[in-house]
């Protein structure tokens, strides 16, 4: 298994917990899954998002950009907007866990090693472990795993600021090809 920096592993051990994607009783739930998605406006050919909106966790794409916001403890919708305006996330990549039972925290932890690393150097252009930039991910919970058969992990690009490394700096643009 692969092992991250150690400044990361802290950061990223606490995120896995932290940011993941809950929903806090059936009924949002349901709302979500039977009253159909929330989404943002988006440009017909690309699916880039194209007007600033709130929408719902489970109409967020590969390739949205989200301004700052506190994302701790159980997310039910995101605020995004198109990358050209200022952000602070970015998801660059996704992937389905396998079926069965939830997988542990840690489980998860090293699915995100194997698959959101890998990705993160592809998109960046450069080793992960070169990089200033850095990611969290966003995971199922116990109800949306099994309410809404919810397997989705989206892994979110961003750019610490040096003064506090547990804050995201604004970027405009995409950080695909950064290099940095």
């Amino acid at each position: 298994m692969m092992k991250l920096r150690n400044r990361r592993a802290l950061a990223l051990a606490g995120t896995a917990v932290a940011l993941s994607i809950a929903l806090s009783g059936c009924s949002a739930l349901n709302d979500l899954i039977v009253g159909g998605a929330n989404d943002a406006q988006r440009d017909e050919e690309t699916g880039e998002v194209t007007e600033g909106s709130n929408i719902d966790i489970f109409s967020l794409k590969v390739g949205d950009c989200m301004p700052a916001s506190d994302t701790s403890g159980e997310i039910t919708d995101a605020d995004v907007v198109p990358c050209s305006e200022p952000h602070a996330d970015e998801v660059f990549f996704e992937f389905e866990l396998a079926e069965g039972d939830l997988p542990t925290d840690d489980e998860i932890t090293a699915e995100v090693e194997a698959q959101c690393v890998p990705a993160f150097s592809e998109f960046v252009g450069i080793d992960y472990y070169d990089s200033t930039l850095d990611f969290w991910w966003l995971t199922p919970t116990e109800d949306t795993w099994t309410q809404a058969d919810d397997r989705l992990v989206q892994c979110v690009i961003y750019e610490p600021d040096p003064a506090d490394p547990q804050a995201s700096l604004e970027v405009t643009g995409t950080l695909k090809g950064a290099a940095r």
